[in-house]
């Protein structure tokens, strides 16, 4: 996934005052998105990742090694070994692959 899009949809190139308009203003809202992904990243929030989910991906290529990030992790298991699943990695490459939960022991 790319997280600066490499087609940033700006306006057609024109002579008239509305391109230079129109251009501003998505130039301003590219800036506002690249800003907010960037913050969200340097301050290690989920948030500024697009590689995270609820569940394993079901859909598209993956590759061995591709990790995908819990989004809403939470406390699960029984009393003495209880974990969290921290995410999924694909183990097989494929459409979707195989992907298996990445466990954090929880100590409880």
């Amino acid at each position: 996934m790319n997280i600066i899009s490499t087609d940033p949809r700006l306006p057609r190139v024109s002579k008239d005052e509305w391109y230079l308009t129109n251009l501003n203003a998505r130039l301003y809202e590219l800036h506002r998105e690249v800003a907010t992904l960037l913050n969200a990243i340097s301050t290690g929030r989920i948030e500024g990742t697009q590689n995270a989910a609820t569940a394993a991906p079901t859909t598209g290529t993956n590759f061995v090694g591709d990790f995908v990030r819990n989004l809403t992790p939470a406390e699960a298991g029984v009393g003495g070994s209880k974990y969290v699943v921290i995410g999924w990695v694909c183990s097989v490459s494929g459409t979707p692959g195989t992907w298996l939960e990445c466990r954090c022991l929880t100590g409880s």
